[in-house]
C-alpha cells in the first residue's frame, strides 16, 4: 500500500520536494498531488508543466494510467525473478520483464518461514521497499514455475521407453528407465520430473512422478489441461470437515427478504447459484417511470472466514475452473453447490442491494444489506427468454408460470429495458466475440460443437450484476474502505498505431493521434458490421484492447467505460468478490467478518495472485478446449473447410473454421514454391518473385491434414488461391521482411520444404465472458 506523507505547507512545491513526495508516497496522480500541496487554479497549471518537465528529464515515470513514480522505483508489490548471488551469498531479484537497466532489489530473508528461501532461478512475489542501502524485496511467497517437469504421454519400444511432451511449445522428450516404467502402458499420460546432473548430450533423462490418465480418455483435454498448468484439484480434509461444520447463519443481524420474489436465471446445467434478481416500478412520485432492482449475492464471507484453511485454499484457487467435462471449483462442493448456492425454495444468506433507477436507466441511488432469501424460481437463460417471447415469437410458458411472469419476468423486463438506456448512453464496448461450446455425449465422449447462443435473458443478467458492481466500489470508496478494483486499461499508442495500420489494408480511415475511446471503436464496429471485414475487425479492435486485471489502485474500466468498478457478484467462485464482500461488510458494519487489517495490507499479493489464478484457468481452459477440438475433428482428416485467416505470422497462417471456430495453422513451407516474408505493417505474407499475398481476414477453403488431439494442434493445407499483387505496394517492400542485411533469406523464412511448425493457436485477446464471469 502507498502512504499518505505528512502534509506540508500550501504552494507549488520544488522539483526536489515533489520527486521527495513521490519517493515517500510510491506513486500519485496529478489530483493527489494537488491536494496534498493544496494547489489550486494557476499552481495547478504550473504544476502539469512541471510533472512534463521531469518527464523529459527522466526523472518521472509513469504508473498506470495516470499515476506518476520517480523513474527507477519498484512498485509495492511485484513478481520478481532471483537473478544473482552475491559473494556473501545475498540473492538479488529484478522485476520479471523489466529492462537491464531496472534496479536490482536485495533479497531479506524471512526467518519466520527458514523452508520457503529461494534459490537461483526462483520466482518469487516480493514486496519493495526502499532501504539505507537500496532497494529491498521482502518475500511473500515463491512462485512454483515447475521448470523442471513435462506432462507427457508414454511410448514404448522393445529399446526405451520415452515420455512425450503435450506442450507444442515443448522440445523435451524424455527418457525412463525400464525398471521405472514397468507398469506403464503405451499412450499413459504422466507428469516427470527432468533429471539433474551433468548429462549434455542426447534425450533427457526423466522420473516418473503421476499417472494422470490415459490418451484415449475422452476426458483427457481437461486432465492435460488441469496438469499442464498446475490448476489445483481437490482439497484437503481440514478443508472438507471445515466445510462440513458449518450452519445457515440465523436472521440475527440480517433483514427478512424471504418474501420479496427473487429468483436465479442462470446456464441450463449450472449447479451453483450466487445471484438472484427482482424488479418492481419505483413507487416515489419524485421518480416517474422509474424502476427498483434489487441483486442478491450468495453471502459466501458467513461461512469462509479469514485465516481459516478453508480461505487459504480458496485463495489459492483464487476461482474456479471450467471445463466441458468437468469444474475444479473454488469452494468445496457442500458450500458451492450446498449452503452457499441459492436454491429454489430454501433459506440463504445473501448480501443484497437495492438499487433505484430512473426512466432513462440512470442510478440514482442504491443500498447494501445482509439478509435472509428464499428463491421464488430457478430459471434456466432458455426458459426466461421463451417465457418473454411468447408463443407468437417462438417461444412459450408452459414451464413458467403466470404469477411468475406477471410479478416477476415481465418487471424485471421493463426494468432493464430501462436500464438498456443508460448502458447505450454509456457506449460500453460493443465487440461481438462468439463463443463456442463442447457438449457432451452419455458415454463421456465429445457430442458436438456448437455456438453459444447469445439472448436477451444473458444481457439482462450482465447488466444488472455490472450496476451491482459500480455500486460496490462506489460504497466502498465513500466508506473510504480499500478494495479490489476490476481495472482495465485503455490501449496503449503502439496497439493502436498497428490498429491503423491494419484498417488502410482494408481502405478504412483511423487518425492514429486521436485518443482511444469506446465510442471510437463502437463507430468503426458499427461501421464495418454488415461488410465482409466485420468478423476480422471484430478480432482486430478486441486483440487491441488491454487485458483486465485486478488492483488495489483504481485506473477504471475502459472497456466497460466506467469510473470505478469492482466484482461483486459472484463470490462462490471468485475469490476476488469475496474481498469484496469482506470489505462491505466492514464498511458497512454488517458483521464481525469483514475485510481484517491484515488482509488490507496484503491488498497487492491477493490483486497479484487473483489475477494469475484468473489467467491461470483462462489458459487451461483454452488449451482443454483446443484439445477437444482436435478430437473432434480428428475422424475428418482429409475433409475440407470453410474459414477465415485470422493470424498472419512469419511461419505462417492461422485459419479458424466457420464451422466450429476451431483454429490451425497452414504453415508457410506449403504456400508455393517461392519465398513468402511477413509483412508485419499490412498482416500479410507477401510472395518474393510473385508479390501474391495472403492477408489478415480473409475467407479461404482449407483441408485437414493433420489433427492431434493430445496437443491440439491443427495443421491445414490451402485449398485457395493467394490475392495478386498490391498494385500500391512499392517495389521495394517486397521480399524485406525476413532478409538479412546481405540480402539472403534469414532461417525460419518460407523455404519450401522447410521444417513444417507443429499446429497452434494465436495468442492475444479478451475473451468472451458469460454473466460477469470475468468481465
Amino acid at each position: 500500500m502507498t502512504r499518505s506523507p505528512k502534509r506540508p505547507p500550501a504552494g507549488l512545491p520544488d522539483k526536489d520536494t515533489l520527486l521527495a513526495f513521490l519517493r515517500e508516497a510510491g506513486s500519485a496522480e496529478k489530483t493527489d498531488i494537488a491536494r496534498h500541496f493544496g494547489l489550486k487554479g494557476g499552481d495547478r497549471r504550473a504544476l502539469r508543466e512541471m510533472i512534463r518537465e521531469l518527464e523529459a528529464e527522466g526523472k518521472l515515470g509513469k504508473r498506470g494510467r495516470k499515476g506518476f513514480s520517480e523513474a527507477g522505483a519498484l512498485p509495492p508489490v511485484g513478481v520478481a525473478d532471483v537473478v544473482e548471488r552475491d559473494v556473501d551469498g545475498e540473492l538479488y531479484v529484478r522485476l520479471v520483464e523489466a529492462s537491464p537497466d531496472a534496479p536490482r532489489a536485495i533479497l531479506v530473508a524471512d526467518n519466520d518461514r527458514p523452508g520457503s528461501a529461494p534459490g537461483l532461478g526462483d520466482r518469487v512475489l516480493a514486496k519493495f521497499s526502499r532501504g539505507v542501502d537500496g532497494w529491498e524485496a521482502r518475500l511473500i511467497k515463491k512462485l512454483d514455475t515447475e521448470t523442471n517437469r513435462v506432462l507427457g504421454v508414454i511410448r514404448k519400444s522393445n529399446k526405451e521407453i520415452r515420455v512425450e511432451p503435450v506442450d507444442r511449445r515443448s522440445k523435451d522428450v524424455l527418457l525412463v528407465p525400464h525398471a521405472q516404467g514397468a507398469d506403464l502402458r503405451d499412450g499413459d499420460l504422466v507428469l516427470a520430473a527432468i533429471e539433474r546432473g551433468e548429462q549434455r548430450y542426447g534425450p533427457k533423462r526423466g522420473k516418473i512422478l503421476e499417472t494422470i490418465g490415459r490418451e484415449d480418455d475422452p476426458r483427457a483435454a481437461s486432465l492435460i489441461a488441469i496438469a499442464a498448468h498446475n490448476v489445483p484439484m481437490g482439497f484437503s480434509e481440514k478443508v472438507q470437515q471445515e466445510a462440513q461444520d458449518q450452519e445457515l447463519p440465523s436472521l440475527k443481524g440480517r433483514e427478512d427478504l424471504r418474501d420479496l420474489p427473487l429468483i436465479t436465471i442462470d446456464p441450463a446445467d449450472a449447479r451453483d447459484h450466487d445471484d438472484a434478481v427482482f424488479a418492481q416500478r419505483d413507487e416515489d412520485p419524485k421518480n416517474p417511470g422509474g424502476w427498483i432492482v434489487w441483486v442478491a449475492i450468495a453471502d459466501v464471507a458467513a461461512y469462509v472466514r479469514p485465516g481459516t484453511t478453508l480461505d487459504r485454499e480458496a485463495r489459492e484457487k483464487g476461482n474456479s475452473t471450467y471445463f466441458p467435462d468437468r469444474v475444479e471449483p473454488m469452494l468445496p462442493e457442500i458450500l458451492s453447490n450446498g449452503l452457499c448456492s441459492l436454491k429454489h425454495g430454501e433459506n440463504r444468506a445473501c448480501l443484497a442491494v437495492r438499487m433505484i433507477f430512473d426512466k432513462d436507466g440512470r442510478k440514482t441511488g442504491h443500498k447494501f444489506l445482509r439478509g435472509l432469501m428464499r428463491s421464488h424460481a430457478s430459471l434456466s437463460y432458455e426458459q426466461a427468454q421463451a417465457a418473454i417471447d411468447g408463443p407468437e415469437n417462438g417461444g412459450g410458458t408452459d414451464e413458467v408460470t403466470g404469477p411468475i411472469m406477471d410479478l416477476i419476468l415481465y418487471p424485471l423486463w421493463n426494468a432493464y429495458r430501462a436500464m438498456l438506456k443508460g448502458r447505450l448512453k454509456r457506449s460500453p464496448l460493443a465487440i461481438e466475440s462468439p463463443e463456442r461450446k463442447v457438449l457432451m455425449d452419455p458415454g463421456g465422449g465429445i457430442g458436438t460443437i456448437e455456438p453459444r447462443k447469445s439472448l436477451e435473458a444473458h444481457r439482462l443478467i450482465e447488466e444488472m450484476m455490472i450496476q451491482a458492481n459500480v455500486c460496490a466500489a462506489e460504497t466502498l470508496e465513500q466508506k473510504k474502505t480499500p478494495l479490489l478494483y476490476r481495472v482495465h486499461d485503455a490501449p496503449s499508442q503502439e496497439k493502436l498505431f498497428n490498429l491503423g495500420d491494419f484498417l488502410q489494408t482494408i481502405g478504412k480511415p483511423w487518425n492514429k493521434g486521436e485518443p482511444a475511446t469506446t465510442k471510437r471503436f463502437n463507430k468503426l464496429l458499427d461501421e464495418t458490421r454488415d461488410t465482409p471485414h466485420a468478423e476480422v475487425v471484430n478480432e482486430v479492435v478486441l486483440r487491441t484492447q488491454m487485458q483486465a486485471v485486478y488492483s488495489p489502485e483504481n485506473v477504471g474500466h475502459f472497456g466497460l467505460n466506467l469510473d470505478r468498478y469492482a466484482h461483486f457478484t459472484s463470490p462462490i467462485r471468485r475469490y476476488s468478490d469475496l474481498i469484496v464482500h469482506r470489505g462491505l461488510i466492514r464498511g458497512l458494519g454488517l458483521g464481525k467478518d469483514g475485510l481484517t487489517d491484515r488482509e488490507i495490507a496484503e491488498l497487492p499479493a491477493i490483486a497479484e495472485q487473483v489475477t494469475m489464478t484468473e489467467r491461470r484457468s483462462m489458459a487451461a481452459e483454452r488449451a482443454a478446449m483446443d484439445r477437444y477440438m482436435a478430437a473432434f475433428l480428428s475422424e475428418r482428416v482429409g475433409a475440407t473447410f470453410t474459414g477465415r485467416i485470422t493470424g498472419v505470422t512469419r511461419f505462417g497462417l492461422f485459419v479458424r473454421l466457420d464451422e466450429t471456430g476451431a483454429d490451425g495453422l497452414v504453415p508457410v513451407s506449403t504456400l508455393g514454391g517461392e519465398y513468402f516474408h511477413h509483412d508485419d505493417r499490412t498482416h500479410a505474407l507477401v510472395g518474393e518473385r510473385s508479390g501474391q499475398r495472403w492477408t489478415l481476414g480473409r475467407t479461404v477453403e482449407v483441408k485437414l491434414v493433420e489433427a492431434t488431439p493430445v496437443t491440439g494442434g491443427l495443421v491445414f493445407e490451402m485449398l485457395s488461391d493467394p490475392a495478386p499483387r498490391d498494385p500500391n505496394a512499392p517495389a521495394a517492400r517486397l521480399g524485406v521482411r525476413g532478409r538479412g542485411g546481405d540480402g539472403f533469406p534469414k532461417r525460419g523464412g518460407g523455404r519450401p520444404g522447410g521444417p513444417k511448425p507443429r499446429g497452434g493457436k494465436p495468442s492475444g485477446g479478451l475473451k468472451g465472458v458469460r454473466k460477469g464471469k470475468r468481465r
